[in-house]
């Protein structure tokens, strides 16, 4: 079997890490930086510390701090503005999913011309994007190591999934000292988007010995240490290992790509404006339920990767004790019961599986769904 495997060339990990930043910076041949973020981030020091370590190696930086929970083609087209006004020269995403997604969309569109719209879908550029640092605040999304942005077009209420090799950040750097005052109810839903890329990596139909080691380490760690990252979050070793749970869940789903539960949390997101780790943690025991019986020793395979004992049991048995530990997980960090609770609607329902059923993300799960299939685990989920 052949196949390719994406992630950016430099990695830079562990407490302390940021302080690369500037020297990143210069040997991308930088001298002045738009760093993209958001409003939270800018009420802490994290960016006004990014900023005094570019200015230590002589980095100019304008910043702009308009990048939403789910970042928008409008907060693209600003800071595509303010990049050109400015004459910048590299970007510097500092943040989680939001600012790092949304800066990859002004990289892309920098680069390539026209809308980021044009660019929904599977490699869809024909250019790299700028030097491009990413400063991960939150152990969830990955975004800083994968070839994945999602940006929301409200004027159809729709995530679009632009998979792009050239939307790869250069250099990646994850410090879980910049975690450390992460909020509870992100650490849990960065945590279960976490968990879900390593356990939809693990059961893709594209999935490869690489993506399957890197899945299953990133699942044993979350089990382990997301729990006690939300009961304290100053424990730096929880942090530190969260952090390398969730590089090795994107080196997985970077790779093997996703499925179901992220073409469905997508139309939840983009339509209600809903948290996307929260939409993955509720759909992940719904969807995996309808996959088992394409993959039940896969399943098998993570129940034990959570710490389950699995000894004695049939491949479908097994798989089952896969699913009541994801619940269980979920249930310990205060992840919402249903999708009622997130306000969705029974209505709305065929028009977001519709949606779901157009996403990319959707081609590699490993079980075939209809339209109708698709609108009954959203249902199993409310």
């Amino acid at each position: 079997m052949m196949y390719s495997f994406f992630m950016p060339t430099v990695n830079i990990m562990g407490a302390g890490a940021v302080a690369e930043v500037g020297k990143q910076a210069k040997i991308q041949g930088g001298s002045k930086a738009l760093v993209v973020t958001d409003k939270p981030l800018m009420t802490t020091p994290i960016v006004e510390k990014v900023k005094g370590l570019l200015a230590a190696s002589g980095i100019g930086a304008v910043i702009y701090d308009g990048a939403q929970p789910n970042p928008t083609v409008a907060n693209v087209e600003e800071g595509i503005a303010l990049y050109k006004k400015e004459k910048c020269d590299v970007i510097i995403a500092v943040g989680g999913g939001s600012p790092i997604d949304c800066a990859k969309g002004i990289g892309l569109v920098i680069t390539n011309g026209g809308s980021i719209k044009d660019y929904e879908g599977l490699d869809k550029s024909g250019k790299p994007m700028p030097p491009f640092i990413a400063v991960n605040t939150t152990a969830g999304t990955a975004s800083e190591m994968t070839r994945f942005t999602i940006i929301t077009d409200t004027d159809r209420h729709v995530k679009m999934a632009i998979v792009d090799w050239h939307v790869t950040p250069s250099v990646s750097i994850n410090d879980p000292e910049l975690m450390l005052s992460m909020p509870v109810a992100l650490t849990a839903a960065t945590g279960m988007d976490a968990l879900t890329h390593a356990v939809e990596a693990y059961v893709s139909t594209s999935a490869t010995p690489l993506t399957d080691a890197a899945a299953l380490k990133a699942i044993e760690l979350i089990s382990q240490y997301l729990r006690p990252a939300v009961a304290n979050g100053k424990n730096l070793e929880a942090r530190e290992k969260m952090a390398y749970a969730e590089f090795l869940a994107g080196m997985a789903f970077n790779n093997a790509s996703l499925g179901h539960v992220h073409a469905m949390a997508h139309q939840l997101g983009g339509f209600y404006d809903l948290p996307h780790g929260v939409c993955n943690a509720v759909l992940l025991p719904h969807v995996s339920r309808f996959n088992v019986i394409a993959c039940p020793e896969r399943f098998g395979d993570i129940a034990v990767a959570m710490g389950e004992n699995v000894e004695c049991m049939s491949a479908m048995e097994a798989a089952d004790q896969a699913l009541e530990a994801i619940q269980r997980l979920a249930r310990d960090v205060s992840i919402p019961a249903g999708l009622k609770e997130l306000g969705v609607k029974e209505e709305d329902l065929p028009m977001l599986a519709g949606n779901a059923m157009k996403d990319a993300c959707g081609l590699t799960n490993p079980r075939k769904a209809t339209k109708e299939e698709i609108i009954r685990i959203y249902k199993h989920a409310m």
